[in-house]
């Protein structure tokens, strides 16, 4: 249903999913004009406290959905597990952006390196596993370590497990229940990073400065940019994920996440994978750049020309977990610091509660 016309402020946008996602997404629509409806099944949603509208329903409620989607001009999504009939629902009622194949693709991890096949892309070493007979082999032929994943529903390390010399590849199996799943080899990496693209309805691109990552407890702890990266390095990162948005004909904010593998010296990369929304490793874009990657989102849904994904400043993120958000007065009183709070109403070990932007002087 997709067209090329531009949505006037005073439009309204859908939101599926009421997490901080939604939050940031709905406060950019805001400042642009336009009005957000969230709708979550969870009542307790930190993105209803920020929208025009709510909808506390299941994503399978067919009528709850056909009103949701009478009252907006376009449907997006905060997080990339929307089942697949809610967005084919919502798809012959009115555009959902992005479309219904970057979501698939999203969705399992072996359609994701199947697709960076497809375009040449390096990525790790992989196998698709079925069952235990298949695992087996497969070990045998990337050998150890290994992290066996499941093909859906995996994020901030759940549903994975390594596979180390010793272990036992029925326990492995067991730990993600038996579910269809990948075996990728073990890749010693440099570093992590992740590049940004928005691309508009008209396939217009723009790419961010790309972030580099380090992770704690399987979550993202810190987001750093510039990246510690050759220029071509970073020029090929940039490029990796033009291609990946335009074989998907993609329209929003796309986080492609890479590794770096240094060989004598030599930069790679390999795809890990993709993120059809915006991302935790962007969040500095909001006090980075003189468009954020929510508002750039906003844009490119709404068919709006992309803003500048320009970086004016170095910036590192760090996300507060659990009690960490408790610092917020001192982090507030923090020079150069920037502090972003969610809202949500109980703070647990590994929860993402906020973040914070500590900014300073560009350089490089």
């Amino acid at each position: 249903m997709t067209s090329d016309k531009m949505l006037p402020p005073g439009s309204t946008i859908g939101i599926l999913g009421g997490g901080q996602l939604g939050r940031m997404l709905a406060t950019a629509a805001a400042e642009l004009g336009f009005r957000c409806h969230i709708y979550c099944p969870d009542g307790e949603s930190p993105a209803f406290d920020v929208a025009a509208a709510r909808t506390t329903a299941a994503y399978e409620n067919q009528s709850a959905l056909a009103a949701f989607a009478g009252s907006v001009d376009v449907v997006t999504y905060e997080f990339e597990n929307v089942p697949a009939a809610t967005a084919a629902f919502l798809g012959d009622q009115v555009d959902v952006l992005p479309g219904p194949r970057a979501l698939a693709v999203s969705q399992d991890r072996l359609s994701e390196k199947e697709l960076m096949q497809s375009l040449d892309i390096p990525v790790a070493p992989f196998a698709r596993i079925d069952d235990l007979a298949g695992l087996e082999a497969a070990l045998g032929q990337l050998g150890r370590p290994s992290i066996l994943k499941t093909r859906r529903f995996g994020y901030d390390g759940k549903g994975q497990v390594a596979i180390r010399p010793g272990d036992d590849p029925a326990a492995a199996f067991e730990a993600i229940a038996g579910k269809p799943a990948v075996l990728e080899g073990f890749v010693t990496f440099a570093r992590e990073v992740s590049a940004l693209v928005v691309r508009g309805r008209n396939g217009e691109t723009a790419v961010y400065d790309i972030a580099e990552n380090v992770h704690r407890n399987h979550i993202l702890a810190t987001s750093t940019v510039p990246a510690q990266l050759s220029p071509t390095t970073a020029g090929a990162a940039r490029e990796i994920a033009t291609r990946v948005a335009d074989a998907l004909d993609y329209v929003g904010l796309l986080a492609v996440e890479m590794f770096v593998v240094e060989d004598a010296g030599v930069e790679r990369l390999l795809v890990n994978e993709i993120a059809p929304r915006v991302h935790n490793s962007g969040h500095w874009t909001q006090d980075g750049c003189i468009v954020s990657q929510f508002e750039n989102h906003i844009r490119a849904i709404a068919g709006w020309p992309l803003g500048s994904t320009e970086r004016h400043s170095n910036a590192v993120m760090t996300n507060l977990i659990g009690a960490e958000a408790d610092e917020w007065a001192t982090l507030a009183a923090e020079p150069g610091a920037r502090l972003h709070l969610y809202g949500k109403a109980e703070s647990r070990p590994g929860r993402k509660m906020g973040h914070v932007n500590r900014i300073s002087p560009r350089v490089g």
